[in-house]
Parts: structure tokens; sequence; C-alpha cells
């Protein structure tokens, strides 16, 4: 990893530049193995220079300072749309109708696929790092969670800590989903209620971007995420 370069990715991610020194090493380690792993792909008419490939790799990296570089495993692409962009959905009902639609996205996790990004929203995210959203981290912690085999929210973990982490996801999963159903209006994103997968992948957001409002709403899971990733950097 060239020094030019990683400064120049420290000027554009705040993530970077409130790591301390021994952390930021573990990054640039990171972030140079996703470099040389992953291919990244722009679509249409994006150009993305060598900083700001690097700025990518360094964001989707900073939930793998605690993990590793396991959680590059199993893909080898990342997509990168200038903005949001659009997916053809289809649905087939009990009553065995098919439905269609097209969803609006600024990131998404495949399974056994890439990982798909909006540019535009990176670098939103970037300018303001403390509004709660952070879409890399969100669409990282989905490639964490199905490294088990499993996309349900729980990330690989021993065994006792694994029991832990479902029972206090679990319950905070489900005080939300209530809160949600009485169309409440929640402090931490509505979207969370959509499945305990997407809970996982929006707190972890949180944990990178607005860590305090997280531990005043949900301190048990608050202090799982701090265990699993570090402390944030906003901490």
């Amino acid at each position: 990893m060239p020094d030019d370069i990683w400064h120049a990715a420290h000027a554009r991610v705040p993530w970077l530049r409130a790591l301390d020194p021994a952390r930021d090493a573990r990054l640039r380690e990171l972030t140079a193995r996703f470099l040389h792993e992953k291919t990244i792909t722009p679509v249409g008419d994006l150009v993305l220079d060598d900083a700001q490939r690097c700025t990518l790799a360094a964001v989707c990296c900073l939930p793998l300072l605690e993990f590793g570089a396991e959680g590059l495993r199993g893909w080898s692409q990342l997509i990168v749309y200038p903005d949001a962009f659009r997916v053809n959905r289809t649905h087939v009902d009990a009553a065995g109708v098919l439905h269609e639609w097209q969803d609006e996205l600024i990131g998404e996790a495949w399974e056994m696929g890439p990982v798909i990004l909006s540019w535009a929203d990176i670098v939103a995210d970037c300018e303001d790092p403390r509004a709660g959203f952070c879409v890399a981290a969100h669409e990282m912690a989905h490639k964490i969670d199905v490294l088990d085999g499993a996309l349900d929210g729980t990330p690989p973990l021993p065994r006792p800590w694994q029991k832990e982490w479902a029972r206090d996801f679990q319950a905070a999963y489900d005080a939300l989903c209530k809160q949600v159903d009485r169309g409440r209006e929640t402090a931490i994103d509505g979207y969370a209620a959509e499945a305990p997968e997407e809970f996982f992948a929006v707190v972890t957001e949180y944990h990178f971007s607005d860590p305090h409002l997280l531990r005043a709403q949900m301190p048990q899971v608050a202090a799982h995420l701090e265990r699993f990733y570090g402390p944030s950097p906003f901490a």
C-alpha cells in the first residue's frame, strides 16, 4: 500500500483518522489484501482512481479490524454504481400469484456473490460519518453473517458467546418489532425490524456511525458489537 494512496484515503475517510496507530496499521494491511484479492468494478460512467478504490476497500474492511481477513472469504467482486440502483424483484404469494416490482437500493450483498455499493452513498457517509449510516459496514455485516452457513443475524462465534448473542439480539429485535408494528417512532432505523439479519446489519452501522445512541437504546447489543468489532472509532 503506497503511503500517498493511504494518506489520500485518510483524508477522505473520517473513521480512519479516528483509529489509534495499531488499528490503523491493521486496517492498512486488510485494505491492501482487499485490493489484491477483490475485483472492483465501476458501472456505467463511473471512473475510480487508486485513492477512491482504496477508500472503498478501507470502509469495507472496517468491520474486519478484529474479525480479520476471514471476513473476505467466499466472494471476489465489489460492484460500484455511481448512485442508487434498481433491482427487479419477484415473489409468488400463497395463492400462486406472481408479483413483480423494482427496489431502489444503495447497497446489496449476495450470499454467494458480490457486494454492490453506491459510490454517492459511500461519499455521503464519509461526509457525515456520525449520522447513523454506513452502507459499506451494513453490507459487510451480511458477508460476515453468512460465513457460518446461515444468514440469520448471528456471525460465527464460539458456542457460549453465540448463545448470549442470540438471546440478547432476539430480545432487542423483538422489542423493536413491537414498536414498529405499533407505528411508533424509533430511535434506531425501523428497517432493522425487517428481519434478524437486517437488524444485525443496521446496528452494525450504528456501532460505527453513532455508537452513543446505540449504547443508550440497546446497551446489551452495543456491548456485543464492541466485543466483536472492537471499540467504535467514534466511541
